[in-house]
């Protein structure tokens, strides 16, 4: 019988622990489990990660696991951030922690999750959001195109990754009501179709 690799053998063990088990914390279903929270930059997910925090999740940002596995690069002067090496990171990361964690970060969805939340914005509105974080035009315009091509939609296709997935429309939806929604999602232990299925009816800002 073919041995199971440990990496794989603790997500079947965490997903198995995941759907017999949970704890409660407060009125809020604590389980075993690790999803990403994606989006383009201003959509909400740091709002929303606050949130979850306040619910007792645990909250990590996908640029502190870059800090802390040394997979952090240089400033990109057109981008004004800092380059993240993803694939190193992909391949060093694994979540040990116990209870419901969020990793929090545009490039979270590449990680080792269960799930995925994946925001989305009115890209006009978008502008505005950034436009009032003092951002560039030239980072302002990039994401807005990246929003607007739904770009996390083409790498989740590109890289085949097949988890489940909750996409929101935040453009007018308080995150407060989101944070319910997940909440009811993971409560029922994340329905989803396949990521090609999904695709098909993701939002699309073109069309609009």
């Amino acid at each position: 019988m073919p041995s199971i690799p440990n990496k794989r053998y603790k997500k079947i063990v965490k997903s198995i622990r995941y759907l017999f088990s949970g704890e409660f914390h407060g009125s809020i279903m604590q389980p075993n489990l690790c999803l990403a929270l994606a989006g383009t930059p201003g959509c909400g997910k740091t709002t929303l990660a606050e949130i979850f925090s306040n619910n007792g999740a645990n909250i990590i940002s996908v640029k502190e696991l870059a800090l802390q596995y040394d997979c952090l690069g240089n400033i990109d002067l057109e981008d004004e951030a800092s380059e993240i090496d993803i694939h190193k990171l992909v391949e060093l990361w694994e979540n040990e922690n116990d209870g419901l964690v969020i990793v929090d970060g545009h490039l979270s969805h590449f990680l080792d999750v269960d799930g995925i939340i994946l925001l989305r914005c009115n890209p006009t509105k978008l502008e505005d959001r950034l436009s009032n974080r003092g951002y560039s035009d030239h980072k302002i315009n990039s994401n807005k195109e990246w929003e607007l091509i739904s770009g996390t939609w083409s790498e989740l296709l590109e890289f085949e990754i097949e988890v489940p997935i909750i996409e929101l429309d935040t453009t007018t939806q308080s995150s407060d009501d989101i944070y319910q929604v997940i909440s009811e999602w993971i409560d029922k232990k994340m329905p989803s179709d396949s990521i090609m299925e999904q695709s098909k009816v993701a939002i699309d800002w073109m069309s609009q």
